[in-house]
């Protein structure tokens, strides 16, 4: 028997959009409740995305530390070694923990009803349970929410559809890894987890179909982790144009057992074949909107798939909203719960708060434009090592729209903390207007660019100028007195200043 359950919102998906849409709205004292669909609660980043492969790569960091080793003085008696299958474990174990202290236990504390099983809006803001455990519930909202995420996307490559291959979310099934893999992609999730891979004793090749790893980035980042992957033992082919992925199959009968695969390219004019063990596909996510009765209540999706949404979240359906990797670029965790929590303030207007912190009452928005986010000042990381980070516009961009670029770039090996510590992989480029000197773009590769990129962030979110962060006392030694150099690299002749020269 079908029941139906009034809400002030409701929500389709249970990720990073849906949990900070949930905490915004306890503060409005509106009745919330999420459908769950596809990965367990907690979506994209806790299960499959930001906690596993971030703790994998620092088990593999520490796996790989003897070899990589840049001290004489320092000795280890044998080399360490990773035990996959313990990994594995330990991952699990934290995802686990996260899950339930991160997600069942807010959503239990802001009185959030859970759905389980697959969900889609049936009439306006109605959202049904067609399959799974709360299947034929439907629940009803003043407002919905979708926040379905996105699941790994493949190319379009002949073969590949008949051949199996590893995602960034099946690799956490595996607990038997091959000796080889061929790796599709060269975007962030391509480096961090081919770099994890090689650091537990996979031979790892990866293929980019772009003239550079990391394209959607500054040319000198993707350029600069190629080295630095060559240089660690990662094959790094670019430029490829894949004509087709076959299998490499073993005696099993009457029917073929696939025991490897390979990839037939075309480099600089030149037909290749590239074979492993097995093979990874990682080009990019898709957004989870088919199927989901969007078309029914009125929603556009956009030519990729994505849902239409305005600045403000909302969608051609002026009671639903939108949020998360369902709605595009970029797809990062951090933004999904930014542009959640920015939903739900235009779908409900401002709220007066009472002394404990809690919505009094709803009121009338303060503005009629909402909120928004500046998606120009959001930070960029890839967890490698080295790590990559960046903010704002790129030198090319700025080329494009101004026809030259204002830009300095210093190279990690002069950064005396750098050099102290023998690690000196990497580089800081700063793009600043060229009339204003303000600083509008900052790209980094080198250790701790990732907590290094806040200050950069900050810089381009204020609109602060290259002396602004000169007349700023960095302490010394540190990595962010990278930044700093670049700046000063405006100015002065960097090569010829002493360490604390201000």
């Amino acid at each position: 028997m079908t029941s139906t359950s009034d809400y002030d919102l409701v929500i389709l998906g249970g990720g990073a959009a849906a949990f900070a849409a949930i905490t915004e709205a306890s503060r409005r004292d509106l009745s919330t409740a999420i459908v769950n669909t596809g990965l367990p609660i907690g979506g994209t980043c806790v299960n499959v995305g930001c906690v596993p492969s971030k703790h994998l790569l620092a088990v593999a960091e520490n796996g790989a530390s003897a070899s990589e080793n840049p001290f004489g003085a320092v000795k280890y008696p044998e080399e360490p070694t990773v035990d996959w299958v313990d990994a594995l474990d330990g991952t699990d174990d934290l995802v686990e923990g996260f899950r339930q202290e991160n997600y069942v236990d807010v959503a239990e504390h802001f009185e959030t009803d859970i759905y389980e099983g697959y969900g889609q809006l049936t009439d306006d803001t109605t959202i049904e349970v067609v399959d799974g455990a709360d299947e034929r519930a439907r629940i009803t909202g003043e407002k919905a929410l979708v926040a379905t995420g996105s699941s790994p996307w493949a190319p379009p490559i002949d073969g590949l559809d008949d051949v199996d291959y590893y995602t960034s979310e099946t690799i956490l099934e595996e607990r038997d890894l091959p000796e080889s893999i061929v790796m599709i992609g060269g975007g962030y999730i391509a480096l961090e987890w081919g770099q994890v891979l090689h650091r537990v004793g996979v031979d790892m090749t990866i293929l980019q179909r772009s003239e550079r790893v990391l394209s959607g980035m500054e040319g000198q980042i993707g350029r600069e982790m190629q080295r630095a992957f060559e240089e660690e033992g990662i094959e790094v082919i670019t430029g490829n144009d894949f004509q087709r992925v076959r299998m490499l199959a073993a005696d099993g009968g009457a029917e073929a057992v696939q025991s490897g695969v390979a990839v037939e390219t075309v480099v600089d004019g030149t037909e290749r074949t590239v074979a492993g063990d097995a093979l990874f596909v990682a080009t990019g996510v898709q957004p989870n909107s088919e199927g989901i009765g969007l078309e029914t209540v009125g929603v556009e999706m956009n030519d990729d798939g994505t849902v239409h949404v305005d600045e403000h979240f909302q969608t051609t359906n002026p009671d639903i909203y939108a949020a998360g990797d369902v709605i595009g670029e970029p797809e990062l965790e951090t933004v999904a719960a930014k542009e959640g929590n920015h939903a739900i303030k235009n779908a409900f207007g401002s709220a007066e708060h009472s002394s404990a912190g809690r919505s009094s009452e709803r009121s009338p928005r303060e503005d009629d434009e909402g909120v928004s986010i500046n998606y120009d000042a959001v930070p960029a990381v890839v967890f490698t090592s080295p790590e990559v980070a960046a903010v704002g516009t790129t030198e090319l961009e700025y080329m494009d729209e101004h026809g030259a670029c204002s830009c300095r770039t210093v190279q990690m090996e002069d950064v005396p903390r750098a050099k102290a510590v023998k690690n000196t992989d990497g580089l800081v480029q700063v793009v600043k207007h060229h009339e204003t000197d303000e600083i509008v773009g900052v790209h980094m590769v080198g250790p701790r660019a990732a907590d290094m990129i806040m200050e950069a962030t900050l810089a381009v979110k204020f609109g602060l100028t290259v002396d602004d962060i000169i007349d700023t006392v960095h302490p010394f030694p540190t990595f962010s007195e990278a930044f700093k150099h670049a700046c000063q690299a405006f100015r002065r002749d960097t090569s010829t200043m002493s360490c604390c020269v201000e």
